[in-house]
């Protein structure tokens, strides 16, 4: 009987043990291959900074951005990218310093930022003034734009608060955006594709000069390259080009950040936010096309701006901000366009009609709604 219960015991241990030697080995091999990728991880973006030197932003350890921010004392918002904190240099310089979420491991996210602003100066791209790599930690410290986003204005509008801003001053803003994506387009070495273009990623500075900032989902490509791959959809939703979501509208390119531009511009010429996540009635008119039938049908847009606007300047960006919504990307002018139009007189021509093309069906099938009124 002993023997009986001994011989039991020992089959259940090897039982056991057979169950439990490959668990462990699972998990040694997890562990390794998880050591491996973040030393490889570690590796890239080691040689992508020792390439970078040239370029001179100034590298700082995580202790300096410590003590920049005061312990992360002054926080000024957090994104998916990560969390901005205020700061100061020692000669009473005001920084945002972007400190960047470790969940991406592969540090994509940094190495697109540094690569992309780091390179470039220009009055209406926020400047880079330097980084911290210090392993998994990372941070981007950017010039300090103390009046807020051009959302912030957006909202106050959209709130039912008078607009402090003429339609000339407003031409002014859009203005300033446009040539900013125009350099991004045109004015580097490299063709810089931004990819979310929006009010909340637009920055003011003391003058109210607007900077273009966010680089984290920008790409790459040289000027000759009229066409860019993409394995996922990438930007904010309502701003996002029909192509990104689907091939059925054309091919990702440059073009995509002049749709993102254009939905940007009729939201300042409406006064209102254009992604309304609560919204229930489906059967309100989309904005843009509202602002279409309001055209053609030669109403005044006069929307926000009562006694001091001027109609001829409404009318303008939401024509230019018309043209650049157009579903398919060959239909939309280029950035270098936009301005042209923008610097023009008031004599701009109608686009073509999106909405009443089998277009709008095919955004309604492939891509989220966007807001409506």
């Amino acid at each position: 009987m002993k023997l009986h219960v001994l011989e039991k015991v020992r089959n259940s241990g090897t039982v056991g043990t057979s169950v439990l030697v490959p668990a462990i080995i699972a998990l040694i091999y997890h562990v390794y291959r998880k050591d491996k990728n973040d030393r490889e991880s570690r590796m890239k973006i080691e040689k992508f900074l020792e390439d970078y030197r040239a370029f001179k932003p100034f590298r700082y350890s995580y202790a300096d951005v410590k003590k920049i921010t005061n312990q992360f004392k002054d926080k000024l918002g957090e994104g998916a990218h990560g969390t901005v904190v205020k700061g100061e240099l020692s000669n009473d310089i005001l920084v945002a310093v972007k400190i960047l979420n470790n969940s991406k491991g592969n540090g994509e996210d940094f190495v697109n930022e540094v690569s992309t602003i780091g390179r470039i100066h220009h009055v209406n791209v926020v400047r880079l003034l330097g980084f911290c790599a210090d392993g998994f930690r990372r941070a981007l410290v950017y010039e300090f734009l103390p009046n807020d986003t051009l959302q912030k204005y957006i909202a106050s509008i959209d709130q039912g608060k008078k607009c402090s801003l003429d339609w000339e001053t407003m031409q002014d803003f859009t203005m300033g955006i446009a040539k900013g994506i125009e350099y991004l387009h045109q004015g580097c070495d490299q063709r810089i594709l931004h990819f979310d273009i929006k009010p909340n990623n637009v920055l003011l500075d003391n003058n109210f000069t607007h900077k273009i900032s966010d680089f984290g989902l920008a790409k790459l490509c040289s000027k000759d390259q009229s066409l860019v791959s993409m394995t996922t959809a990438r930007g904010t939703l309502g701003y996002t080009a029909p192509e990104v979501f689907s091939m059925n509208f054309g091919h990702v390119s440059y073009k995509s950040d002049v749709y993102s531009f254009g939905m940007l511009l009729l939201e300042m010429v409406v006064g209102r936010k254009n992604v309304d996540e609560t919204a229930e009635n489906v059967d309100q008119v989309y904005y843009p096309e509202w602002i279409y039938n309001l055209l053609e049908e030669g109403e005044d847009l006069r929307i926000h701006i009562d006694d001091e606007g001027d109609a001829k300047v409404a009318k303008k960006l939401g024509i230019v901000g018309l043209w650049c919504i157009q579903w398919h990307p060959g239909d939309r002018p280029s950035m270098k366009t936009v301005v042209q139009m923008l610097e023009g007189g008031d004599k701009l021509a109608m686009p073509p009609n999106p909405f009443a093309s089998t277009g709008t069906k095919m955004m309604n099938t492939h891509m989220p709604k966007a807001k409506r009124i």
